[in-house]
Order: C-alpha cells, then sequence, then structure tokens
C-alpha cells in the first residue's frame, strides 16, 4: 500500500518531519505501507537487507534470546519511532509487533539514499535514535534494586508516555501493549507479583484498569515514587 503523509498520525512527530513537502512526498514515493498482526515479526536477527520502518500506530518490541531460547525484551518503540539497522549488513535483533500495528516502510538501500539527500533527516534520525536510547536503558534499569510496587509503576509510567502524543505528559488513558508475562520478563518478576503490584496502584489510587490491557492514569506523579 504506497503512503499517505497527509493523513499519518505521527506526520508531525517522526523524524521525517524535518523535510519540506516536496522531499516528504519524494521520499513517500519509495516507501509502503504495512501492517502487522499482533506477534508478527517485522524482521529477525540475522535476516540480510532489512527493512527500515517508523511506527504510525501499534507498539513493537526489540528482543533477543539466550542460549536457552529466553526472550530478554531489550526496548520498545512507540508511535513515530524509528527502526531498522541502517549501515549494517544484518539484522542484530528481532522486532516484533505487540499489538495490531501499522507501518511506514522502506527498504534499507532507499532510507541510505534518503539520509545521503537530505542531511536535515540524517540528524533527526541520529537525534531520536539518542531517544530511544535512553529510553532503552531506562526500560532496563526497572530491573534495579528497587520494590515490585515501585518497578511496575515505574514501567506502567513509561509506556503511558510512549503512548502519548505529547512529548509534555503521559498518555491519561491508553491499552497496555505488554502482557503480565512480558512486564514480568522486563522486570525480572513474578506474573502473580505483576498483577500483585497493579492491584496496589489501582488501591492507592495511581490508576484505574479498564478491561483486560486498559489503564487510565489518576495520579501520574504516584507512579514515579519508589514504593
Amino acid at each position: 500500500m504506497t503512503l499517505a503523509c497527509a493523513t499519518c498520525p505521527v506526520r508531525d512527530r517522526a523524524a521525517c518531519s524535518v523535510l519540506t513537502e516536496a522531499e516528504r512526498d519524494a521520499l513517500a514515493r519509495a516507501g509502503r505501507t504495512r501492517r502487522l498482526s499482533r506477534g508478527e515479526v517485522l524482521f529477525a536477527a540475522g535476516d540480510a537487507d532489512a527493512a527500515c520502518a517508523t511506527l504510525l500506530d501499534g507498539a513493537l518490541k526489540v528482543t533477543h534470546h539466550d542460549a536457552d531460547g529466553n526472550e530478554r525484551i531489550l526496548a520498545l518503540i512507540h508511535p513515530a519511532g524509528f527502526t531498522g539497522e541502517l549501515f549494517a549488513p544484518f539484522a542484530g535483533h528481532d522486532v516484533v509487533a505487540l499489538t495490531d500495528s501499522r507501518l511506514c516502510v522502506f527498504a534499507r538501500r532507499d532510507m541510505e539514499s534518503a539520509l545521503r539527500a537530505h542531511p536535515a533527516l540524517a540528524e533527526a534520525l541520529l537525534r531520536r535514535s539518542q531517544e530511544d536510547l535512553h529510553a532503552a536503558r531506562a526500560l532496563l534499569a526497572l530491573g534495579s534494586n528497587r520494590s515490585a510496587v515501585a518497578k511496575v509503576g515505574a514501567l506502567v509510567l513509561a509506556l503511558a508516555e510512549g503512548a502519548s502524543d505529547s512529548p509534555c505528559h503521559p498518555a491519561a488513558a491508553f491499552d497496555l501493549p505488554l502482557t503480565r508475562g512480558e512486564m514480568a520478563n522486563m522486570l525480572g518478576l513474578t506474573i502473580e507479583t505483576v498483577s500483585r503490584a497493579l492491584t496496589r496502584l489501582e488501591r492507592d489510587g495511581a490508576l484505574r484498569r479498564t478491561g483486560s490491557r486498559g489503564i487510565e492514569l489518576i495520579d501520574p506523579a504516584r507512579l514515579g515514587e519508589t514504593i
């Protein structure tokens, strides 16, 4: 499916927002829209010439499997986020849809050509990569020496910030892209402990759960506290 930049939900937040309309239209002609179902792989570790993509809606996870086959979530990608192994012969990690997702996809060679032609785009992607690296490090640090409730609260807040269309505040209501098992994986907890922590946060007035994955933030500041 060809790209429709005029109706793109992240046109003002994605790296390509630094381009002029004419430059964006030219770039769009090289790309296409791709839809992924939950659990579908965008590309896997070892893939040659893996695509580059901007996430339009949904959520992705970047994962690694150890020698025993256990999955480790290394990073999350939220709308307007970019993924792709630029200037590398092979993909280094798996990138998998956490929810039904829609992406703006480019062949790596086309994106590399665009970066050479548009220095502003290269700078914007570098800035985005730095922000994503800091976010990934912050997520990995959630498993540090804090209480289970503090870990889960901090992760929920990070997910709310990723789901927001504003850099100034987290989303007031959103669906958790991670299962309880995936949250436990990231935080070094059990599924039962994650469930108890969410119940505690709800009882203490930090959030309200709606349905199986819905979250409404009641007191975002409390989620960032060490409990």
